[in-house]
């Protein structure tokens, strides 16, 4: 996996680049794992804009990804490994013994024509899906459950990886991208590895219609409006605006708490991220 860069033969060529897809071993999905994604604008059910600037961009079909791999003892085979539009990192098409195919994230260093397994007695190596109770402390992981069962939520990203440093109490204590240390059961299952397609951090897109593309559309900054459509509009000339950054709704932005301050997970959080 590498960046391929651009001869500056256009001021947009200049900076841009993109994914080599080495990694990438066909150009088709799996159809019977996909369907058509159809876009909001934004909207919601009753046609309201309810998240600003989306619109537009290129066709997709989702791919249905197994974020639980729930078949327990059953190796399978890696067939591929695809890009996937709606998500950073890779996915690999697997086949199980009994003829089943699924997808799933791709961990990094995940190579065509190698066999993993979940379940408990799995050994743990890359791709395999363990009980964070069976993995050994300071192992890389992702796709964590955060409650057994349930499939994986955390770290799923391209290149994310977190780390168990601890187990006590039938909890283990796992360290998250961010930083943040939190108190996972240690019955819930993760992934062994890092997520695939490291180099995805690097990536500059170069000019606004790769945006476009990706389905978003482009921001008007709230000092350059009139002072009817945003609380930072108006003033002769270039002004601040008297308020801190906010949004039309007057949403502050910078600073401002929007976590609950009694949420309840909040007793699962060892380190906070921000300290």
């Amino acid at each position: 996996m590498a960046l391929i860069k651009f001869k500056p033969t256009t001021p947009t060529r200049r900076y841009g680049n993109v994914s080599d897809f080495a990694e990438i071993t066909t150009d088709r999905p799996y159809k019977p794992l996909t369907y058509i994604k159809k876009g909001t604008g934004g909207r919601n059910n009753h046609g309201h804009i309810t998240s600003r600037r989306i619109g537009g961009g290129h066709k997709r079909r989702v791919r249905i990804v197994d974020f639980t791999r729930n078949r327990i003892g059953l190796p399978a085979n890696v067939l591929t490994v695809e890009y996937d539009p709606n998500r950073s990192a890779r996915i690999a098409l697997v086949q199980y013994g009994d003829g089943v195919k699924s997808y799933i994230l791709c961990p990094d260093g995940l190579k065509v024509g190698e066999q993993i397994v979940s379940g408990p007695e799995a050994e743990v190596k890359v791709g395999n899906h363990l009980p964070l109770e069976k993995i050994p402390e300071g192992t890389m992981i992702h796709n964590i459950e955060l409650q057994p069962g349930r499939g994986g939520k955390l770290v799923r990203a391209a290149g994310v990886v977190a780390q168990i440093l601890a187990k006590e109490n039938n909890m283990a204590h796992v360290k998250l991208p961010s930083g943040e240390v939190r108190l996972i059961p240690a019955k819930s299952y993760a992934t062994v590895g890092q997520c695939s397609n490291i180099d995805n951090e690097g990536i500059v897109l170069g000019k606004a219609g790769r945006s476009r593309w990706l389905g978003k559309r482009p921001v008007s900054r709230g000092v350059a409006r009139n002072p009817v459509d945003h609380p930072l509009g108006g003033g002769e000339g270039k002004s601040k605006g008297g308020n801190h950054p906010q949004s039309p709704t007057g949403v502050k932005s910078k600073g401002f708490k929007t976590r609950k301050r009694y949420k309840l997970s909040n007793k699962y959080i060892v380190k906070d991220r921000r300290k």
